[in-house]
C-alpha cells in the first residue's frame, strides 16, 4: 500500500503542486494528468492505477462530446468564409449613426457571433482585427473600444451552442438542451447591459464614441439590402438552435446539421474551396484535441482526489464556515472567480464542478426557493457559465486580455487593456448577482420549453 497522507495535507500538496507547475508554464492537460499518475502511484497500489482507464473510457465513448468538434468546425468554416467580417460590416453600417454605435455594433455582432461560435478566442481575435482599427480610426476612446470587444467576445461561453455548456452537461450529468435554453436569457441580459453601458457613456460624453460622419451613413433601403446579405448565416443559427430548442434534434445532431449548413453558407458566399476546408479542419483538430486532453487529465486528477475523500473534506470545510446555503453558494462563486484568474475554463470545470454539484444538490432546492432539484442543478449550471465569463476578463491571466493584446496596436500598453476590462467585469458581477437573486431569469424559459 502507498503512503498514508491526511486529506488536509493532500489537498495542499495536490493543488499546490498543480499551481506551481502551471505557473512554470506547462500545459494544463499534461500537468493534471501527469500529477494524477504520480499521486496515484504514491498513494495507492497497482490496482489504484485502474482509475486511469476507468475515468478516461467513459469520456472517450461519450456521445454528447462529439458535438464539440462539430461546433468548432462549423465556427471555423464560417470564419474562414469571411462571414464574420461581412456581419460586422453590416451591423456597423446599420448602427454607425448612433453615438457609441460602433461599440454597440461590436457587442451585437459578438452576440450573433457567439451563437455561431462556441469558442472564445476566435471571437475576441476576429473582432480585435476587424472592429478595433475601425473604432480607433473614428476617434473612439480606446478603453471603450477594447472593453466592448473583450466583453462581447466572452459571450461565446454563455450563449448556445457553447462548448463549455456541453462539457458541463457531461460532467454534471445534465441535459445539454436545458442548459442551452437556460443560458439564453442571462446571455441576452449581459449583452444588453454591455450595449446600454457603452451607449449611455457615449451620450453623456460624445467624445468617447462619436457617430460615423454623415457622408459614410447609408439610407434605410441600403440597410435592408445589407441585412439581406446576412440571411444565410442567420438562418443557419436559427435552424441549429431551433432544432435543439424544439427538441427535434439532440445537440449532437444539431451540430451535424450546422456543420453541413456551414458548407452551404460558404458555397453561397463563393468561399468553398479546398484551402478553406483544410484550414477549418486543422483549427478543429487543434482545438478539439486541446479540450479533450484537458478533460482526460483533469478527470483522473479529480477522480483521485474524490477517492481519497476530497469531496467530504470540501463539504466539511464549507459547512464549518457556518454560512447558510446562500453563503456557501457565494463562497463557491468566489472560489470559481479566483480559480478563473489562474486556470482556463475547461480546467476549472473539471476540477471544481464534480466537487461542487453534489454539495449544491445536498443543500436542497427549497433552501434557494426553487421548485425541484432539476431546477437547482440547471440554475447552478448557468450561474457557473456566467461566472466563467468573468475568468476571461479578470486580470492577471484573463484569456480575453491576452487574445486582444495579440492583435491590438503595439502602442497601447497592457495596463490600458486591463483598465478597459474592469467596467465590463463589474457589469458581469452585477449580471451574476441578478441571476442569483432572481433564479427565474434562468429557469423560466426551460420551464416553458420542457414544461
Amino acid at each position: 500500500m502507498g503512503l498514508d497522507i491526511g486529506i488536509e495535507l493532500l489537498t495542499l500538496i495536490m493543488f499546490g503542486s498543480l499551481l506551481v507547475l502551471l505557473m512554470a508554464g506547462l500545459p494544463l492537460a499534461f500537468v493534471t494528468g501527469g500529477l494524477a499518475c504520480v499521486f496515484l502511484f504514491l498513494l495507492g497500489d497497482a490496482r489504484a492505477l485502474n482509475i486511469v482507464p476507468s475515468r478516461i473510457f467513459p469520456l472517450m465513448t461519450n456521445y454528447q462530446l462529439s458535438a464539440i468538434p462539430l461546433f468548432i468546425f462549423m465556427a471555423a468554416m464560417l470564419e474562414r468564409a469571411g462571414i464574420i467580417n461581412e456581419m460586422f460590416d453590416v451591423i456597423y453600417k446599420v448602427l454607425g449613426s448612433l453615438k457609441g454605435g460602433l461599440a454597440a455594433a461590436t457587442i451585437i455582432a459578438s452576440t450573433v457571433l457567439a451563437a455561431m461560435v462556441g469558442v472564445i478566442g476566435a471571437a475576441v481575435v476576429t473582432m480585435g482585427i476587424i472592429a478595433l482599427p475601425a473604432m480607433l480610426k473614428r476617434a473612439y476612446d480606446p478603453q471603450i473600444a477594447m472593453g466592448s470587444i473583450m466583453a462581447g467576445g466572452t459571450l461565446g461561453i454563455l450563449i448556445p451552442p457553447s462548448i463549455l455548456a456541453i462539457i458541463y452537461a457531461v460532467v454534471a450529468e445534465q441535459s445539454v438542451g436545458e442548459l442551452f435554453i437556460g443560458a439564453v436569457f442571462p446571455g441576452l441580459l449581459l449583452s444588453g447591459m454591455y450595449v446600454a453601458y457603452v451607449v449611455l457613456r457615449s451620450y453623456i460624453n460624445p467624445r468617447l464614441g462619436p457617430p460615423i460622419p454623415v457622408e459614410e451613413r447609408i439610407s434605410g433601403g441600403e440597410k435592408i439590402r445589407l441585412l439581406g446579405n446576412m440571411s444565410a448565416p442567420i438562418a443557419l443559427i436559427v435552424i441549429v438552435l431551433g432544432v435543439i430548442f424544439t427538441g427535434i434534434a439532440t445537440p449532437v445532431e444539431a451540430a451535424g446539421i450546422g456543420t453541413f449548413g456551414a458548407f452551404i453558407v460558404a458555397a453561397i458566399h463563393r468561399r468553398l474551396d479546398w484551402q478553406t476546408i483544410r484550414e477549418a479542419s486543422l483549427t478543429t483538430l487543434k482545438a478539439s484535441a486541446m479540450v479533450i486532453w484537458i478533460m482526460f487529465g483533469a478527470t483522473i486528477f479529480v477522480g483521485l482526489y474524490v477517492l481519497e475523500g476530497g469531496q467530504q473534506f470540501v463539504e466539511g470545510a464549507l459547512a464549518a464556515t457556518g454560512f447558510g446555503p446562500w453563503g456557501i453558494l457565494v463562497v463557491m462563486m468566489v472560489v470559481l472567480v479566483i480559480l478563473g484568474m489562474f486556470l482556463d475554463w475547461v480546467g476549472i470545470l473539471l476540477l471544481a464542478v464534480p466537487i461542487f454539484v453534489p454539495i449544491v444538490r445536498g443543500l436542497g432546492a427549497e433552501s434557494f426557493g426553487l421548485g425541484s432539484e432539476d431546477d437547482l442543478v440547471l440554475w447552478f449550471g448557468v450561474l457557473y457559465l456566467v461566472n466563467m465569463q468573468m475568468s476571461f476578463l479578470s486580470p492577471p491571466f484573463g484569456y480575453a486580455l491576452f487574445y486582444l493584446r495579440g492583435v491590438a496596436p503595439p502602442e497601447i500598453p497592457m495596463t490600458d487593456i486591463f483598465k478597459a476590462a474592469l467596467p465590463f467585469l463589474f457589469l458581469q458581477i452585477v449580471g451574476l448577482g441578478l441571476c442569483m437573486a432572481f433564479p427565474g431569469i434562468i429557469t423560466w424559459l426551460p420551464g416553458i420549453v420542457y414544461g
